[in-house]
């Protein structure tokens, strides 16, 4: 949905990595470095195209969050970022082989979430279902009725392909936008 808008043709590869942190790993080098090996496994086998690999991760009080994956998960992560602000650290990398490009950056969401009930929460996890999303919502569906405000240079990057930044990076890489 996000790369559509930028009226670039693409296809979409969803590559399998072993996304374990590793020991003592800070959440934006997992990301960085996640990010990095998406782009890397998918370029090796498409080596004349350009190649975008991307992850979030979210952080709360110095915890990492991923992705949840069940219903009762994504009711834990909500209820613990009830009346906090939570970090949502996009990470993405542009990576061409034959090109011999490749660059990666991340965006910082800083996400405040209002005090939530319990009721709502299980409401809205059932409505949106957002298990494959990092802290457990989705701020373009019903899951930004969750929220008192969101800071970020990029207001893609919550979704997860910060489009300002791509943008420049492609044109960077030779891309011509719009």
């Amino acid at each position: 949905m996000l790369l559509q808008r930028l009226g670039i043709p693409f296809e979409i590869r969803a590559p399998s990595i072993d996304e374990t942190p590793l020991e003592n790993e800070k959440p934006a080098q997992l990301v960085e470095r996640l990010a990095t090996e998406k782009a890397a496994v998918v370029a090796s086998a498409h080596p004349a195209d350009m190649v975008i690999g991307s992850d979030q991760v979210a952080e709360c009080g110095g915890r990492v969050l991923g992705k949840p994956g069940t219903v009762e998960n994504a009711c834990e992560q909500l209820a613990s970022f009830s009346g906090q602000t939570v970090n949502f650290i996009t990470a993405v990398c542009l990576r061409g082989e034959e090109a011999g490009f490749e660059k990666t950056f991340t965006v910082n969401t800083r996400v405040a979430f209002r005090h939530l009930e319990s009721d709502e929460i299980r409401r809205y996890v059932e409505h949106d279902m957002p298990l494959d999303c990092a802290g457990a919502f989705k701020s373009e569906a019903a899951g930004i009725s969750l929220l008192t405000r969101m800071e970020s240079t990029d207001p893609t990057a919550i979704i997860g392909l910060p489009l300002i930044e791509l943008s420049a990076v492609l044109r960077e890489a030779g891309y011509r936008i719009p």
